[in-house]
């Protein structure tokens, strides 16, 4: 009971910034899913990164895509693969050539032209996935950003930037894996339904 209105609160602050969404991001919500949709028509995969909770959700998105998100569409893997998964990779990286490089390495490696990443970032200023968006756009590959805030850095780097509106952390997060599911969602049905 004596959390009772700390509850409320939250949920409604949670219900509030996703009805902001509706509002000031779904035009950039669908710019990325008839990109995504787009280059995946043209064999093209997703590339994901993030740091602390949006490394986890970079996972989840990727498996979103790769297994699949709705269980009433029987459809063939969508390429995806979350940049935050492969420890010796991470810890070698950043041992070897710094932790602010280690997602840009793996765009080097792992993306070509036409691929997508999507960039994670609550505040718009990580340094890693600054410079994996610089690397991706050198390999000539299509950035979508999901930020928070302002944007920060990130805002002007990305083609699309969806931005949360609000500057706390906590809804940015919830924002971001709602948009993912939003973006999944469509995609799937716009390939496969």
């Amino acid at each position: 009971m004596k959390f009772d209105a700390f509850i409320s609160a939250s949920l409604k602050e949670s219900a509030e910034i996703k009805l902001k969404i509706i509002d000031e991001c779904s035009g950039k919500i669908t710019e990325a899913i008839e990109l995504l949709a787009y280059s995946f028509r043209k064999g093209n995969k997703l590339l994901i990164c993030g740091n602390g909770g949006s490394a986890a959700d970079s996972q989840h998105i990727a498996a979103e895509f790769m297994i699949r998100l709705s269980h009433d569409l029987d459809r063939p893997a969508i390429p995806a693969i979350a940049l935050t998964t492969d420890t010796s990779n991470l810890t070698a990286g950043g041992n070897d050539i710094g932790f602010e490089n280690v997602f840009a390495r793996n765009v080097e490696g792992l993306g070509n032209k036409g691929d997508i990443l999507l960039a994670i970032s609550t505040s718009g200023n990580s340094e890693n996935v600054v410079r994996a968006v610089k690397k991706a756009h050198q390999k000539e590959m299509k950035v979508i950003g999901f930020l928070g805030g302002g944007g920060g850095k990130l805002k002007d780097l990305t083609d699309i930037p969806i931005i949360i509106p609000t500057e706390n952390t906590q809804r940015i997060q919830e924002g971001h894996i709602t948009v993912a599911h939003i973006l999944c969602e469509a995609v799937e049905r716009e390939l496969y339904s």
